[in-house]
């Protein structure tokens, strides 16, 4: 699954090459508010108008559920591409996106001309991998590349049907730095090898929790899920969030971890209050407590300095770090200091340090941090599906090198 054909591997000089990027960029009264996405396209993109490649690039937007929306048409991107790139973008405006626009915008193309097909998800059968679509959106490209890692846990038309189509099927730059990062990190990490998980619900993480227990020295549990875990170990956890059905569950990892001579740390102190801030950045009053003497009408909502710096200390000696969910409700700047503590921690480290996309990757760039970690991943769900060990179709479906 890691050793795919890139683009540095194939030769697209006078070839019509798709590539799929991710442009699913929040849109307000047709202005991009934040353009990250296109921006992290943009050396591939390159890439392949230098190389001679004809580039007709492709994306969904939003969930149109199948159907053309004005308000999640790809138009804007096509104009803010252009400039982007310092040259035009042609935006194919049809709704059945290979319509008689693209193909004649295509079949009019020379070597480094950029053209933009509409929202992939205007049609029904992209997100059910339907042959018929997959087939018109072979027959545009001879050469097809995956730059969007954010959909490489879903088998759709542009991004897996296709792949089997084309003569070729390569990944783009932002593809192959998550396979090389996420992908090794898990893998073949350099030791110690620390993972710090974190984030709302048990329930959602899992696989995540089993599998990077196998794969790591230390395991660090933060965020409302550590309080199923303190619930396992018999803590009175007050008003916190608490997965009841997977309290069980908890105790297994514990049990496992202690068997396998892991690490899996648990908060020690927590910061609690009488409520949830509501809204969730109001004021709030706060004490911290041992993590074994939560008061009964008390809830848990960050870890406390204690365990920031024991969480700190951890990643210190560690080469490896993957950190996927906050400590606390980071959104409320008193309820974010031990989010802030991890990622100081991360950014004063000189291991690899590797963010699993969602709230981790928001909560550093807004700590204004981002820069100074190894590598922020761009897709929530493929990142967690990838720290599972799951195999992610829009990666297993690229050529093998």
């Amino acid at each position: 699954m890691l050793n795919k054909k890139s683009i540095d591997d194939i030769h697209v000089k006078g070839k019509k090459v798709l590539c799929r990027c991710d442009f699913n960029v929040p849109l307000k009264d047709g202005k991009i508010t934040d353009e990250n996405r296109l921006v992290a396209a943009l050396p591939t993109i390159k890439k392949l108008i230098a190389d001679g490649g004809k580039v007709i690039l492709c994306s969904h937007l939003g969930k149109p559920k199948g159907e053309p929306k004005p308000e999640l048409s790809l138009a804007p991107v096509a104009v803010r591409l252009s400039e982007l790139l310092g040259q035009e973008v042609k935006f194919a405006a049809d709704n059945e996106v290979v319509g008689p626009n693209a193909k004649a915008a295509v079949a009019a193309m020379k070597d480094g001309d950029v053209i933009l097909l509409e929202n992939t998800r205007y049609r029904a059968e992209e997100t059910k991998n339907g042959e018929t679509f997959s087939k018109e959106l072979a027959s545009l490209c001879e050469i097809f590349v995956n730059d969007a890692f954010g959909t490489a846990h879903r088998a759709h038309c542009s991004n897996v049907g296709v792949s089997a189509l084309a003569d070729t099927a390569a990944v783009g730059y932002l593809m192959q730095k998550e396979i090389d990062f996420l992908g090794n990190a898990v893998e073949n990490p350099v030791r110690p090898f620390v993972a710090i998980l974190g984030g709302a619900k048990v329930a959602d993480k899992l696989n995540v929790i089993s599998n990077l227990l196998e794969k790591c020295d230390t395991l660090i549990i933060g965020g409302g899920m550590a309080f199923t875990f303190l619930k396992a170990k018999g803590y009175e956890v007050g008003k916190s969030l608490v997965d009841d059905e997977k309290v069980s569950y908890c105790k297994e990892m514990m049990e496992k971890a202690e068997k396998m001579g892991k690490t899996l740390m648990l908060p020690v102190d927590t910061v609690v209050a009488a409520d949830f801030p509501n809204p969730i950045d109001a004021p709030i009053e706060v004490e911290t407590v041992p993590s074994d003497a939560i008061p009964a009408d008390k809830e848990g909502l960050d870890i406390g300095e204690e365990t920031a710096k024991m969480y700190a200390d951890a990643v210190k000696s560690a080469k490896t770090v993957v950190w996927n969910g906050p400590m606390g409700v980071f959104e409320n700047p008193i309820l974010a200091k031990g989010t802030l503590a991890v990622a100081t921690a991360l950014a004063e480290t000189d291991a690899t340090t590797i963010i699993g996309g969602g709230d981790s990757a928001a909560a550093v760039n807004q700590m204004g941090l981002g820069d100074r970690m190894s590598h922020i991943s761009t897709g929530g769900g493929a990142s967690l599906e990838f720290l599972e060990g799951k195999e992610l179709p829009g990666v297993a479906a690229a050529t093998d090198r």
